[in-house]
This record gives C-alpha cells, sequence and structure tokens, in this order.
C-alpha cells in the first residue's frame, strides 16, 4: 500500500518525510521495509503544513546539544490540532550540573505556549531527564496538562499508546547511576562529535554522527534497542492498544513488532525528527533540516 507521492508544494522547505504505518504496513529510518510501505518525500514550498497530529521528544532544553534553533524553525513551519510534548523536553539533570538556557530555548518554550493560546490541544509526557514534573502529574502548566502517559486515537480509529519509554528502560529503572553514567559520556561524546565535524567541514568533507556509528555498530546497543521496542510494544498490546508512540532512545522509526505498531519520534539533538499524523490517520517521520547543511547529512545517515 504505497504512499502517494505529493507535489513540490505541499510542505515546508526543508522537510524530508518517510511514509507509512497503515496497518501492515512497517516504516523504519527511511530504509524500505517490503511491499512498497515506504516512500520518502524530499519537498520544498513556502506555506505551512497541516497535521492532524504531531510528537516531539528529547529536546534535552537546557543542554548545549538542543538544536532549539531547528525546533522552533519546525514549529513555525507546522501546525497541527494535537501536539504532544513526549517527555525529556527540559533537561532537568544537566541544568542540576550546570545552568544553560540560551534565548532560542526560551523561544521554543514561548512559541508551544503560543500554540496552546491560539488552539492547539498540548499534552505534556514526562519522562526520566524532566521527572520532576512527575510532581505535579494531574495538574496543568498553563493550558498543558502534565500526565505519565496519553491515548491518541488515530483518524483511522487505531488507539496508540503514548509514553516516554524510560519506564521500560532496564538501565534507568535498576541501575540510576549507570544510566546518569551514560549521559555523562553521551555529551562527551556529542561535544567531541561537534569539533570532529568542524575539522571535517574545514576540509570540505559532510557530516558524521559519532553517536550513531557506536549506536549502530555496538552489538549491546542494538540489543538494548530491541528489548525496549520488544518491550514497548508488547505492554501495548496487552492493554489492548493498536501501536504505541514514544521517544527516549533518540532513534525515530515506525515499524510492526508482534503485530503492534511502534512509533518513535526520535529527537531534537540529533535526528532532528518529529512524527505527524495527516488527516486521514497516516503516520510518518519528518526529519527537519530547514537551518543548513549538517541535519541534512545527519538526517541521511540515519536513512541508510
Amino acid at each position: 500500500m504505497p504512499a502517494a507521492r505529493r507535489s513540490a508544494g505541499d510542505a515546508p522547505r526543508g522537510a524530508r518525510e518517510v511514509h507509512g504505518a497503515r496497518r501492515g504496513c512497517g516504516v523504519s529510518r527511511g530504509v524500505r521495509q517490503g511491499g512498497g510501505c515506504l516512500n520518502t518525500v524530499e519537498r520544498s514550498a513556502r506555506r505551512k503544513q497541516r497535521y492532524r497530529s504531531v510528537w516531539i521528544s528529547d529536546v534535552h532544553l537546557g543542554t548545549a546539544g538542543c538544536k532549539a534553533e531547528y525546533l522552533l524553525d519546525f514549529l513555525r513551519h507546522h501546525e497541527c490540532e494535537q501536539l504532544y510534548l513526549v517527555g525529556d523536553i527540559i533537561d532537568g539533570w544537566r541544568l542540576k550540573r550546570r545552568w544553560y538556557w540560551p534565548q532560542s530555548h526560551n523561544d521554543v518554550m514561548q512559541k508551544v505556549l503560543r500554540k496552546a493560546r491560539k488552539g492547539t490541544k498540548i499534552t505534556y509526557v514526562v519522562g526520566n531527564h524532566d521527572e520532576a514534573l512527575r510532581q505535579f502529574l494531574g495538574l496543568s502548566f498553563g493550558e498543558i496538562p502534565i500526565v505519565e502517559e496519553a491515548e491518541h486515537v488515530l483518524a483511522d480509529g487505531r488507539r496508540l499508546l503514548v509514553v516516554h519509554g524510560d519506564r521500560y528502560d532496564a538501565v534507568v529503572q535498576r541501575a540510576r547511576w549507570l544510566a546518569l553514567l551514560g549521559d555523562h559520556l553521551y555529551a562527551f561524546i556529542l561535544r567531541v562529535n561537534h569539533w570532529y565535524n568542524h575539522v571535517r567541514a574545514r576540509c570540505g568533507l559532510g557530516y558524521w554522527s559519532l553517536s550513531q556509528y557506536l549506536k549502530h555498530r555496538a552489538k549491546n546497543a542494538v540489543a538494548y534497542i530491541c528489548d525496549f521496542e520488544t518491550a514497548l510494544a508488547r505492554e501495548a498490546r496487552e492493554r489492548g492498544y493498536d501501536g504505541v508512540v514514544c521517544g527516549h532512545i533518540h532513534k525515530p522509526g515506525i515499524r510492526e513488532i508482534e503485530g503492534v505498531l511502534y512509533c518513535n519520534d526520535g529527537d531534537w539533538v540529533e535526528s532532528l525528527s518529529a512524527l505527524v499524523e495527516t488527516p486521514d490517520g497516516r503516520l510518518a517521520i519528518v526529519e527537519w533540516r530547514e537551518r543548513g547543511v549538517e541535519p541534512l547529512e545527519l538526517a541521511a545517515g540515519l536513512a541508510a
């Protein structure tokens, strides 16, 4: 059931959209899954793109690795009826260690609040890096309710469980010290990656992601991701859902696991991606590359 290729005027400049996600149609990171289920669309236009729903997570506001300018540009070019903030929007772990809050991070928060005031229904699902917000579960920040999880019903009637995913991460739940150590290591890798790619750019070479390379090459990392995805899919199935939407592992994708639709909206540190729902209930990963060459090449690396 291939997704139809749209014309060049259907979406904003800089968007790369990976289509799929009707029943039985698995899609993952731009890799064809068989049966013509996937269609990658490179498009450019001037007008805003409108979706029924949008999911974003792992923005990590409060860290130097956050690509706030790209997210702000994405929010300016996209409108939706329902916006889900699927955890780790603000990185409380890093802010406790060192305060970092440039104007661009403020601009993202203001843009989200402005969307809420203008009628977009926004739900904040708490993650592990913003776990301090769990003390406010059931309350609302302005027009934005703070919840542990949510349920979303697609336009075609399918029910999706929406969670950040940290509760299904054995490392976070059973060895918090190891999760904190991993956070320090990830921050170090991002710093090394930044300077390494600065040198590559001066030599006329394209962007290369060290952390994504390590994830793909390390057998333990691959096994960890597979275990995480399977655990979430099984949880959704046991609770009677047709699928699950999560974040947490910074690995965008849409695929079917044991008969359950698994969707990960990615992150705004490296992937620069969001999950979107079209008016007829189709799901897609949008990778946003509006502001420069680096995110374009990064997204292309993820799709390889």
